[in-house]
């Protein structure tokens, strides 16, 4: 009799793997359940609509950096599949891909829709059974190995293996729990942080391409663009420290204080000092306003509000500032204190910390360690990563391995 599997989730990691299956397994039964009205949901609005693929990072090692949570174990696997190999099987398929200047990979269409048409296509091409509407109560496993998908609608549905792909979700969380496994409680990540400072009042949209960020008391520090909101601070910088502290960030109610250095080339109040004096003393600079000449590639309204709140005079030229006015400047500019007092998240694009504790997922085939037949990919994890494309990479990366494992071909 041919096998049964079936795959719960139909974003990513869902499709990736069923479609795996099937392709691995063309005499078994591959049947895919989504809770909701609509498959890849996700996919259909990432990147603006674009879809961010995945990125040109092509060294596993590389590539497990942008990973806070799941890099170590994800090593072994982007061995097998990563990068490269997903931007071949979506080429190999018919989608033309390309890679924007900061590596991120998208469709030359710069349509979702090219994505998500390829992958539709692709499981009804292997024969996958795509359900709709299919909401998932529990799973209970049979005494001969097999296991029963009980759904909200009433339905039951046998299967030699099952599948976890659903995202984040909290039911599916706590019906796994109820098999014995550790959920890591989820909590943000990849948020803003809610800031309200007349420093960056009224500069929403102002961005500068490189600063220094740092929460000491956390032990975190992040370098990188900067870019202000009508909420306070993003931009890659924020971001990135959102997500390598997203769990402690929680811990402390999303509030807590962050520095800035808005000049990173100078590690020091006392090294950018030096510089500020050097131009005091440039016959060139003397004569000019410090406040309407921004430098260091500061743009000119954050280089006013700064300065202000150093209380440098608005009539002020460099000849006039005295040492402790330069002083003040020089720590303003290189140790801007900003008291966090919340998060902004993008709500089609959140990102949780948190899932299935990894060291009861086998990454050989992504097989719970605590049940043979179960299996995992993509957010239901305690797997996360930065922007950039590599939250799907993590997904077509778990996808591939588990739906090969659960067909029972060669990974």
């Amino acid at each position: 009799m041919a096998k049964r599997f079936v795959v719960i989730g139909g974003g990513a990691a869902g499709f990736f793997a069923a479609v795996a299956a099937a392709e691995a397994n063309p005499e078994a039964q591959v049947v895919l359940l989504e809770k909701s009205a609509q498959f890849l949901g996700k996919v259909r609005i990432s990147g603006g609509g674009r879809c961010n693929v995945t990125h040109a990072c092509f060294d596993p090692r590389d590539l497990v950096e942008f990973y806070p949570r799941g890099g170590q174990e994800l090593l072994g696997p982007f061995t097998r599949f990563a990068c490269g190999d997903t931007m071949e099987w979506f080429e190999d398929r018919g989608v033309a891909l390309k890679v924007e200047e900061d590596g991120r990979v998208f469709p030359t269409s710069d349509q979702s829709e090219t994505i998500v048409d390829c992958l539709m296509g692709m499981a009804e091409a292997s024969g996958v059974r795509c359900s709709l509407h299919s909401g998932i109560k529990r799973v209970e496993p049979g005494q001969d190995g097999t296991w029963t998908v009980f759904l909200e609608n009433g339905d039951q549905v046998g299967a030699d293996a099952v599948l976890f792909a659903p995202g984040a979700s909290k039911r599916i969380w706590d019906s796994l729990e109820d098999l014995g496994h550790r959920i890591i409680p989820p909590v943000p990540s990849l948020f803003t942080f809610n800031i309200r400072d007349p420093r960056i009042a009224e500069l929403a949209g102002v961005s500068v391409s490189n600063v220094r960020v740092t929460v000491p008391v956390g032990g975190l520090e992040t370098e990188g663009p900067m870019l202000i909101t009508h909420w306070g601070l993003s931009g890659p910088a924020v971001l990135k420290m959102s997500a390598f502290g997203a769990r402690w960030m929680a811990d402390q109610d999303h509030r807590f204080t962050v520095f800035v250095n808005w000049l990173p080339q100078f590690d020091t109040a006392d090294e950018l000092l030096d510089a500020l004096n050097a131009l005091r003393k440039d016959a060139s600079h003397q004569r000019k306003r410090v406040l309407s000449n921004a430098l260091f590639g500061i743009p000119l309204r954050l280089w006013r509000n700064l300065g202000m709140f150093a209380r440098i005079p608005e009539s002020a030229n460099w000849s006039d500032l005295s040492k402790p006015q330069l002083r003040k400047w020089a720590e303003v500019l290189t140790e801007s204190a900003f008291s966090v007092v919340g998060k902004s998240t993008h709500k089609d694009e959140f990102v949780t910390a948190g899932g299935v504790a990894l060291n009861e997922v086998s990454f050989a085939t992504m097989e719970s360690r605590l049940h043979p037949g179960l299996y995992f990919a993509g957010e239901v994890l305690d797997i996360d990563a930065l922007t950039g494309g590599f939250n799907f990479q993590a997904a077509w990366t778990t996808g591939w391995i588990a739906g090969h494992a659960m067909a029972g071909a060669p990974i």
